[in-house]
């Protein structure tokens, strides 16, 4: 997807979906095109329409497909023990290409899919090229030894200390090997309506 819509699409679903929209240059780009359309009269969404904003935001965020997302909703509502939003969020934090990303492995989390799709990442010592693989606690996450010296893995120290700290994940720089030592729950500080993502599909 070329930078250009992913613009557009942060534009229509929030800057945070994103990496490449979290920067001071879209920043003053969307300040200098807001005070143009101060002036147009802002357009009242119905219920759907936001619901259907929801749902975009979050696909687009994990990069993950129409089919795919509707498929992990399928199976989350199924789950009549579990709290649905908690489920589903689960789902998506353990797919191993957002575990990369969030260990700091990858700038973003379709970088991370693509270091996962050539063979760059090792789970538990075993080359997977299936980015929605799902981790476990006590699963270990490893860039392969022949790929340690590549470009996109320099300056790892950096890259993992500015990496987003989660309690559930921990990042060993000298065996260059991440562990999963917990799972991931809602805090409240998601930038998804989980609510309006189910009613969405319960239509």
């Amino acid at each position: 997807m070329i930078i250009k819509t992913k613009y557009k699409l942060c534009r229509r679903l929030g800057a945070s979906i994103f990496e490449k929209c979290q920067t001071h240059k879209f920043t003053l780009s969307e300040a200098r095109k807001s005070g143009i359309k101060r002036l147009k009269r802002r357009k009242i969404l119905s219920e759907y329409a936001l619901q259907l904003l929801e749902k975009q935001k979050l696909r687009f965020a994990y990069g993950i497909g129409e089919k795919q997302l509707a498929r992990y909703v399928k199976e989350t509502t199924a789950k009549k023990d579990a709290a649905p939003a908690e489920t589903l969020y689960l789902r998506l934090e353990t797919r191993l290409d957002n575990v990369v990303y969030r260990l700091g492995l990858a700038p973003t989390r379709a970088m991370a899919r693509q270091l996962v799709s050539h063979g760059h990442i090792l789970l538990n010592g075993k080359k997977v090229s299936i980015p929605s693989c799902q981790i476990k606690m006590g699963d270990k996450i490893t860039i392969r030894k022949k790929s340690a010296d590549k470009a996109v893995f320099a300056d790892l120290k950096d890259k993992v200390k500015n990496a987003l700290s989660l309690d559930w994940l921990n990042f060993n720089l000298q065996k260059k090997e991440g562990i999963m030592t917990g799972y991931p729950k809602l805090d409240g500080r998601e930038i998804f309506d989980f609510k309006s993502i189910f009613e969405f599909y319960s239509r």
